[in-house]
């Protein structure tokens, strides 16, 4: 009887199978999600969004497609976001939509990233309202974002990409007591914002697995449904480099925009050499050249004050002997 109902429930699940994952709808197929694409973390745009990381959705009209990882608002004040995640179960794979709640219940034990190192959430956490983020995980602007933190997240297992529990070769983690009982709280659903996401990845044929062979073009936007313009990240390949300018925002060292050897990224230290020399440009000409030489991508802030010695060559011999006449100064020296 226990063989029938599971048959049956598994029929149910395939049969029933949408592509809507959220409100707590399960789909169900007998394929594996591809592994989750290397991407990095768009800038918090503003305080109070919360990080919810990109997952692969199915759409029995085109398989798995990537839904962009995003910063959405929370629902209200001290919830928190339970990423979905994919789990073996009478041998197909269902989705177990996420949702709202004052605490992160189980995800399947996925490694996402970004504070969701497989359970729990260490990206940030309420304080009399106010969401404050770790600085050592997000990618936050304190320039702009105060409320912030820094609480190094030490991961004692091995880093994966498997983006499903259960099943051949997924995650083999169980839920905790603890995990048990936020099963039982009160949750949100999906804002409606979320949902729009969620459609318009569908509705990107560049968002298909078919077609990007595990690479999305738009990996993680700024805000929910805003697939272009400035904050769109691409996925890329593994091994591949980070890119500078996001690299530079997410350490915390680095967010202080108006700190010059920050700037040049990647060319900190000839960046930083350029700085006397253009105080006193007239001094030391000769260094000029090679320094433009060994750092070309930083040539076109600092091509602006090698031109003024070689443009006039003999202002240097002719400043001494104007100063010459003001004996104050030789006087000091006896």
């Amino acid at each position: 009887m226990k063989a029938i109902s599971r048959v049956l429930l598994s029929t149910l699940l395939l049969t029933t199978a949408s592509t809507a994952s959220y409100a707590g709808i399960f789909v169900s197929i007998n394929i594996a999600p591809p592994a989750l694409p290397v991407y990095e973390q768009p800038p918090v745009p503003a305080p109070g969004y919360i990080w919810t990381p990109g997952y692969w959705a199915y759409a029995d009209d085109g398989g798995y497609y990537w839904v962009p990882g995003t910063w959405v608002m929370a629902p209200q004040p001290n919830y928190l976001w339970t990423p979905g995640y994919w789990g073996w179960a009478d041998n197909v794979y269902v989705w177990h939509a996420g949702y709202w709640g004052p605490h992160v219940g189980f995800y399947g034990g996925v490694n996402y990233g970004y504070g969701y190192g497989g359970s729990g959430y260490e990206g940030g956490r309420w304080d009399h309202g106010v969401f404050n983020y770790n600085t050592a995980v997000n990618n936050v602007n304190v320039t702009n974002i105060h409320n912030t933190y820094n609480t190094t997240v030490v991961n004692n297992v091995n880093v994966t990409r498997v983006s499903y529990n259960g099943g051949s070769g997924g995650v083999a983690a169980r839920p905790t007591a603890q995990e048990q009982a936020v099963e039982h709280e009160h949750h949100i659903d999906t804002t409606p914002l979320q949902t729009s996401h969620e459609q318009a990845a569908r509705n990107n044929p560049e968002q298909r697995a078919s077609a990007n062979g595990g690479h999305p073009s738009i990996a993680a936007t700024p805000r929910p449904g805003a697939f272009t313009g400035a904050g769109v990240v691409h996925a890329r390949a593994e091994g591949e480099a980070k890119p500078a300018p996001q690299h530079e925002q997410a350490n915390p060292a680095a967010q202080h925009e108006n700190a010059a050897p920050h700037q040049p990224q990647g060319e900190s230290h000839p960046a930083a050499a350029q700085h006397p020399a253009a105080a006193a440009p007239l001094a030391h000409p000769p260094p000029a050249a090679p320094r433009v030489q060994s750092a070309p991508h930083a040539q076109p802030p600092h091509m602006q004050a090698p031109p003024h010695p070689q443009s006039a060559p003999h202002a240097p011999q002719h400043a001494p002997p104007r100063a010459a006449p003001h004996p104050e100064p030789h006087e000091e020296h006896h």
